[in-house]
């Protein structure tokens, strides 16, 4: 009797272990991702793929960019992303690149929907944005492009030493998809988008940071920020896009204005004074 007793004992000590666990670790189920807060989200992505036979990231191109991106536009706040992709000399992955691109849209999109978007590339990345755009690159199109309803979270794209400018057109002219919101640069000393005299491959190599890249980046910045309701640094117009210095309000060294910049207060010359003649003596007669 006493064993029995002791069995249902241990089974009813079994029971409430058991279910003591339960309670601990309820059974997990699936869980949507769901859309981050603002405050997890960037104001702005910038996915950069990068050149041949660069090591993963953005590549030195796509680094400059972005550090002069930040520097122009303070108020924002970006990350970045690098393409994940083969970027070896015979350029057979440009298609992975473009779909790695595409997904990496799709899962910002999803997470922050908020977050502005800017593409980039340079040389082989280029050609990869390329594909994302849409653009056929010798006529031929090498890979899927991005959906329709994901160019509007696409705010700016930019590309520099892109071989499609040798061959049918720049991003800008033909991707009725991303054209409209797009920059490329091309070196004129860069034999990889440039046909002519005077190429060299250091045109390539070594001509697009910083000049290049600055450029890009204050196209981009200025988008942005028309995006955000910022203003560029200084409160003012971005310096080149603004009125032309000289006509706008004069500083106080200019007042009165000078002749030809408004009505003058007309002014009455004051009368000349009449010559004075100074008195000649009358001649004398001689003394004898």
């Amino acid at each position: 009797m006493a064993r029995s007793a002791g069995r249902w004992v241990g089974l009813i000590c079994a029971a409430l272990v058991v279910a003591t666990l339960a309670l601990v670790n309820p059974p997990t189920s699936p869980v949507a991702i769901p859309v981050a807060s603002a405050d997890d989200c960037p104001d702005v992505e910038v996915i950069f793929a990068r050149g041949t036979n660069e090591p993963p990231g953005l590549g030195r191109v796509g680094d400059a960019f972005v550090d002069s991106l930040r520097q122009q536009a303070p108020g924002l706040n970006i990350d970045t992303y690098g393409v994940n992709y083969a970027a070896s000399k015979l350029q057979l992955h440009g298609g992975d690149g473009a779909n790695d691109t595409i997904n990496r849209v799709k899962q910002a999109v999803a997470k922050c929907p908020n977050t502005q978007i800017v593409l980039g590339g340079y040389s082989q990345g280029a050609s990869v944005m390329d594909i994302v755009a849409g653009v056929p690159i010798g006529g031929i199109t090498w890979g899927n492009s991005l959906p329709a309803d994901l160019a509007s979270h696409v705010t700016a794209v930019a590309t520099f030493g892109d071989v499609a400018d040798r061959a049918g057109g720049t991003l800008p002219s033909q991707s009725a998809l991303l054209g409209s919101k797009a920059i490329d640069l091309c070196n004129p000393e860069d034999p990889i988008c440039h046909a002519g005299s005077g190429n060299q491959w250091s045109g390539h190599t070594e001509g697009y940071v910083p000049a290049y890249t600055t450029q890009a980046a204050s196209y981009v910045a200025s988008r942005l920020l028309a995006n955000s309701g910022l203003q560029a640094p200084g409160n003012g117009p971005t310096p080149g896009y603004g009125p032309t210095p000289g006509y706008g309000p004069q500083s106080p060294s200019y007042a009165p204005q000078s002749p030809g910049y408004g009505p003058q207060t007309p002014v009455t010359a004051p009368a000349l004074p009449t010559p004075s003649v100074p008195n000649t003596p009358a001649p004398q007669a001689p003394l004898v």
